[in-house]
Order: C-alpha cells, then sequence, then structure tokens
C-alpha cells in the first residue's frame, strides 16, 4: 500500500491521476494487450473464398464444402513463446472432419510440429483433440484426449506454451499434454528452427473418426468452424540474440519451467478421466517404451 501526505487537494488530484495513468500503463504493457485482428498477424494460405472475416477482423469463419476445406498461417514465424486462440468447433454431426491449430518449421526433412488436431464425431459422441509433437523430423507421438464439455457450444482457449523446458498443451488453462525437454536422453526437442501457426479446416475421413470408420456426411454441410481472440507473445523471427536465450523471456521464467501445483493436479485429472490414446502405453507401436515416456509429470 502506498501511504501519500497531501499538503493540497490540487496537488493530491493530480498525484492520484498520475499514478492511475501510470498503473493503466504498466497493466496494458506487461499483458500486451492489444485489439488483435486476423489481418494484423495472419494471411489466407488456400480457399480465401471459404474464410470470412467477422467482427470487424476480430475473429473469423472457415467453410469446409465438397469443394474445398481452407486454411490460414502467421505472417511471421517464432522461435519459442506462447500462442492461443478462442474455437468454436463444428456442431452436430461433424464426423470425417479435423480441424487442425499447430505449430510448424515448414522444413520437410527436420520438421518441427506442435499439433492441436480436433477430429469431428458423430452427434451426441465426445469431440476428441489429438496433439502430436515432431521434433528434427521425428514424430509419432500422438495423444488423444476426449473434451469433457461440448466445444461446439461456444467458444473455448487453446493455448500451446513453448520454451526451452517443455512444451504444454492446454484448454481452457487445463494443461492437456506436457512433452518435456529430454535431449539428455537423447531425445529430440525443438528448439533450433522458428515455427509459424497455421489453422486448416478439411475433410480427413480416412483415419479422423474411429479410424475411418465413420465417413462424413456430406449433406450436413457446409461445416462451419470459427475463431476469434488471436494472441501472440513470442519472439518473432529474424530477431535479436536473446530470442534464443533460455532467460530472455517471459515465458522462459521459473514459474513457466514446470507445472505448478494447480495445473499439475488438472493434468492428471485429464490423463485419468478423458484419454483415450498414448502413444507412450502403445505396445504393439513401441515394445519399448520410449525414453521420454518414463518420466513424470
Amino acid at each position: 500500500m502506498v501511504k501519500m501526505t497531501c499538503y493540497s487537494r490540487i496537488f493530491c488530484k493530480n498525484i492520484v491521476i498520475l499514478l492511475v495513468t501510470g498503473f493503466a500503463a504498466l497493466y496494458l504493457s506487461t499483458t500486451n494487450a492489444k485489439p488483435a485482428t486476423f489481418l494484423q498477424d495472419f494471411r489466407i494460405t488456400w480457399s480465401d473464398s471459404h474464410i470470412k472475416q467477422l467482427d470487424g477482423g476480430r475473429a473469423i469463419q472457415l467453410l469446409l464444402d465438397q469443394n474445398s476445406g481452407c486454411g490460414f498461417a502467421s505472417k511471421s514465424q517464432y522461435l519459442f513463446g506462447r500462442v492461443s486462440m478462442k474455437i468454436k468447433l463444428i456442431p452436430g454431426d461433424s464426423a470425417g472432419t479435423v480441424t487442425a491449430f499447430y505449430m510448424n518449421s515448414d522444413t520437410d526433412n527436420v520438421r518441427d510440429e506442435l499439433d492441436f488436431e480436433f477430429l469431428g464425431n458423430r452427434t451426441g459422441q465426445p469431440y476428441s483433440v489429438q496433439t502430436n509433437v515432431y521434433a528434427h523430423g521425428k514424430g509419432d507421438r500422438e495423444q488423444r484426449v476426449n473434451l469433457w464439455f461440448d466445444p461446439a457450444a461456444d467458444f473455448h482457449v487453446y493455448t500451446i506454451l513453448w520454451n526451452h523446458h517443455h512444451v504444454v498443451f492446454s484448454v481452457d488453462e487445463v494443461p492437456i499434454r506436457v512433452y518435456k525437454n529430454n535431449e539428455a536422453k537423447g531425445v529430440p526437442f525443438p528448439k533450433f528452427q522458428p515455427m509459424g501457426i497455421y489453422s486448416t479446416l478439411w475433410e480427413a475421413d480416412d483415419w479422423a473418426t474411429r479410424g475411418g470408420l465413420e465417413k462424413i456426411d456430406w449433406s450436413k454441410a457446409p461445416f462451419y468452424a470459427y475463431y476469434k481472440d488471436f494472441d501472440i507473445e513470442g519472439c518473432a523471427m529474424p530477431g535479436p540474440a536473446t530470442c534464443a536465450s533460455n532467460q530472455a523471456n517471459w515465458w522462459e521464467g521459473t514459474g513457466y519451467q514446470q507445472l505448478d501445483a494447480v495445473a499439475a493436479r488438472r493434468y492428471r485429472w485429464v490423463r485419468m478421466n478423458h484419454m483415450v490414446y498414448d502413444y507412450c502405453t502403445d505396445k504393439h507401436r513401441y515394445p519399448v517404451t520410449p525414453p521420454e515416456c518414463m518420466d513424470g509429470i
């Protein structure tokens, strides 16, 4: 608490105004508050006729029909940071569709990628989200979680936090996937290549719903997904040398190097109650458990 002695009402009034203005400016600067719009940070990558801007560019609509899906990407690439979007998924019968939100290095042979893939469902069945991590060209690290709410009824926040210590995928601030830096065990970790931010809405009924058993019902088309509140906090590349430092940015701070007690408890709850597939326990694919899977929270 600030204690202030006043000798003049006008002087005190001016001091209060300065303090309020200063605190407001400090709040805005520390929260990186800005009215982000789609075209400030993103560009359409394919089928621009299937992407529609809403609310003055602060939200967008993606469309999938028998002619095409669509996609967009960030104008810049980033090396570490946090990205999030609010997404409202396809309602009703969405089997065979995939709505994806991911980061990608756009390099073929040594690709780094961090994936959210929302797998469509038959009406009344739970929506699944698949996460995957590619590091130095190696992927096949899928996990699937059934969401504990209807993601088509309203917007929810989907976040990727990426630093030198781990990658954390979160839904409404609940961690659903943690991929730790296990370079000490010889496991690749994405830390050298900047990545762009991408999203697509597309047909994948050869695998997306029940391994491809459920096909798209095109009589329900067109399918729509909605995005808003685009938030990117990261080092845009090419950038200063401090972008590669593990000390220079807030997302590298001690509070972000591991899950705190509340987040760890939420993470365990998700894994115990909502996880439906984990490559770590798939003995058919991996008779020998991958070394990164032997790590706890």
